[in-house]
């Protein structure tokens, strides 16, 4: 298929930026010196309000000593969430590249691309098991079925807005505890800003990606991704953001506190609105916002204003009762 010179320029921008500034897990992060040792009395493991049950009432009447435990625990458990999501982009991305012909510049970026992901798997892996914590990642249902997600790289659309559904909610995450950075530890900071700075460039290729192959699309292609595109999005969100049963079990959590931390309250659900603006605007830009697909992103609560441009941080709104 023809790549047009736009897509050729910014995949060779994207590939040399893989070159020019990369990161090592090893080389990068000084593991072993004091003051990225993790001590599990850290209050800087008290969960912020970007995290849903960080904002919730319950989380917040917790003695300090509870809301440690509980913090480094979802923290930790995220880190193992990203590392397995990385684990199915890498073996998808695979497929897809070893697809290509040769001279196609897309398996140069993809290669690049893979590099940083398992660069990064090891790194959340390191601060994983520094914790000491034994965390499961994914909710059992979906580490099930996720050794089959990367066969969706045979529908390289579908595929490609899968990843975008989960770097997306992890790079909003991340951006948000950012702002409030000198309040985390500083492995755990130094994790973040690495994954911001390389994930950077695989959402833009994400996005550009999607930008050619959907405008290639026929009109009933175009339909079929505009309905697509919000499930995916909403149920990958949730593969990510919702921890596994483990934790509410673990720290004898009410079942109705989960609930409503994880989508059942306002403003939880203002919380995963506010990961999706700049999948809101792409998908403006490919002309997949129409009357029915409108009411599907907002069946799903994930409706909302699309960011003006990529990156805008979230600004939360007065919430109503969905």
């Amino acid at each position: 298929m023809k790549i047009d010179q736009d897509y050729r320029d910014t995949l060779r921008v994207l590939s040399e930026g893989s070159v020019a500034r990369r990161f090592d897990p090893y080389l990068d992060i000084d593991w072993d010196s004091p003051e990225f040792q993790i001590d599990p009395e850290d209050p800087r493991w008290i969960l912020p309000d970007c995290d849903p049950l960080g904002a919730h009432p319950w989380y917040k009447a917790q003695p300090e000593k509870r809301r440690i435990e509980i913090g480094m625990w979802r923290v930790a458990n995220i880190q193992k969430v990203g590392l397995q999501f990385e684990s199915v982009l890498v073996r998808g991305m695979m497929q897809y590249a070893m697809r290509l012909p040769n001279g196609t510049p897309e398996f140069r970026y993809c290669l690049h691309e893979m590099t940083e992901e398992c660069n990064h798997i090891q790194m959340f892996q390191e601060l994983v098991n520094r914790t000491g914590l034994a965390v499961p990642g994914m909710r059992s249902d979906y580490r099930a079925t996720s050794h089959f997600w990367h066969l969706g790289a045979y529908l390289p659309i579908i595929f490609f807005i899968g990843i975008l559904a989960g770097e997306e909610p992890i790079d909003h995450f991340q951006k948000e505890v950012i702002r409030d950075g000198e309040n985390r530890p500083p492995a755990l900071l130094r994790t973040m800003e690495i994954h911001i700075a390389e994930e950077a460039r695989h959402i833009s290729f994400a996005h550009r990606f999607l930008h050619d192959k959907v405008k290639r699309q026929g009109r009933l292609g175009r339909g079929a991704t505009s309905l697509a595109y919000p499930i995916i999005m909403r149920w990958l969100a949730g593969a990510i953001m919702t921890p596994p049963r483990d934790l509410q079990y673990r720290f004898d959590i009410p079942a109705s506190v989960m609930k409503e931390a994880f989508w059942d309250s306002p403003a939880s659900r203002a919380i995963m609105r506010s990961y999706f603006g700049d999948v809101r605007m792409l998908a403006e830009e490919l002309g997949l916002m129409n009357p029915v697909s409108t009411r599907l992103w907002r069946a799903l609560k994930i409706d909302g204003r699309p960011s003006r441009h990529r990156g805008e941080p979230h600004r939360p709104a007065r919430t109503t009762a969905a």
